[in-house]
């Protein structure tokens, strides 16, 4: 602000006369003046708050773009720890059709069991090692996005986080509530309503340039001793005496057309901060109200998985284990039990990670932890 506040540069000018003009009190040899602008009353005032205001619109630019980069953090974070969850139940399943392939092995070598099964239970161990390897190379690609956030060298370790360590939390889903909290805290909100005040600044500068600014000038003129016949003879009571002026001038507003398009410029700009404004708020409501609904929903699939349907594949695959060891079974029902149960667990870890990514882009899309929404303090 010290730079817009600050008055224009004052100007100073030496003038030396070659034939220097004569005057009764003698002649002018040399003559110096300064002089200094001064804009229109207020005018500095307002630049110097537009300009604050323009500081005040960049800090909050870096903060939203904080915001950004820690939602995107954590929902890679999140990401990686689906993919370490799926990988232990993968590794669990692959153990557990390892020793059902021994077991159909040993039926088939005594003329129990079918040959089939042996194979059947072999292709699918091939399908959990080739399934390790897919979630290999997405959690490498997934190292090095966050690795490039962190910016740190691509293949740097990351500590982990564990899915069951960080349940969601179930906010208040009072669409008006949201949108207040994200309006009081969201840094882009914020952003778009200092520009859109800087902006009306910007209108009352166009108008004071129908004000004249003023130039205050102070001279000084060397004047030398009158050294003719005349001067000699009978020297003036002031000969020789030095000039000191002071000068006042006013700069003439008189080109309308351009000060009234400076005007209409200044006033579109307005118009159109105000608009920014209105979009961006649109845009959070709309992110707001999808993730208030897809969160309750997602926490409720969760919980269906965890009270039920974890619990009745777990199950199922006891009976079918049973069944298979009284012979009532062939290894392929109890292929088809284990089946259901890995895609039971990989799908309940799939919708534990999405409530957290959900959570967390819930608090980026408020701007603002949900525990501002628990305690009810939108401040």
């Amino acid at each position: 602000a010290p730079q817009v506040r600050a008055l224009p540069d004052p100007m100073a000018s030496v003038t030396a006369f070659l034939s220097t003009p004569e005057t009764r009190v003698g002649p002018q040899q040399a003559s110096a003046m300064i002089s200094q602008r001064f804009p229109w009353f207020g005018t500095l005032d307002l630049k110097e708050k537009q300009a604050l205001l323009g500081a005040a619109a960049s800090r909050l630019e870096v903060e939203a773009k904080r915001l950004q980069l820690v939602t995107e953090v954590r929902r890679l974070a999140w990401e990686l720890a689906y993919l370490d969850a799926e990988e232990e139940a993968v590794l669990e399943d692959r153990e557990t059709l390892s020793h059902f392939e021994e077991l159909a092995r040993a039926r088939y070598a005594s003329g129990v069991g079918l040959g089939q099964a042996v194979v059947k239970l072999q292709a699918e161990i091939t399908k959990d090692d080739n399934r390790i390897l897919r979630i290999d190379s997405r959690r490498a690609s997934l190292v090095a996005s966050l690795n490039a956030l962190r910016d740190r060298p691509a293949g740097d370790p990351l500590p982990t986080a564990q899915l069951s360590a960080a349940p969601a939390i179930v906010p208040p889903m009072d669409p008006s509530g949201l949108l207040d909290v994200a309006e009081m805290h969201r840094p882009e909100v914020r952003r778009s309503r200092i520009l859109t005040e800087a902006a009306g600044i910007g209108i009352e500068l166009a108008e004071k340039q129908y004000r004249p600014d003023f130039t205050l000038g102070f001279g000084y003129t060397l004047v030398g001793s009158r050294d003719d016949p005349a001067g000699r003879a009978m020297p003036p009571p002031d000969n020789g005496d030095d000039i000191i002026g002071l000068t006042l001038g006013v700069n003439l507003p008189v080109r309308r057309e351009k000060l009234a398009a400076g005007l209409l410029e200044a006033t579109a700009r307005e118009s159109a901060a105000r608009d920014r404004t209105r979009g961006i708020l649109a845009e959070i409501e709309r992110d707001l109200g999808d993730l208030s609904s897809r969160l309750p929903l997602t926490l409720d699939q969760l919980a269906l998985f965890d009270d039920l349907l974890i619990l009745q594949a777990e199950e199922a695959l006891r009976s079918a284990e049973a069944a298979y060891a009284s012979g009532s079974q062939s290894a392929l029902d109890l292929l088809d039990a284990e089946r259901v149960l890995l895609e039971v667990r990989i799908a309940s870890a799939r919708a534990r990670a999405d409530s957290l990514i959900l959570h967390a882009r819930l608090e980026g899309a408020l701007g603002a932890p949900v525990e501002v929404l628990l305690n009810g303090d939108a401040s």
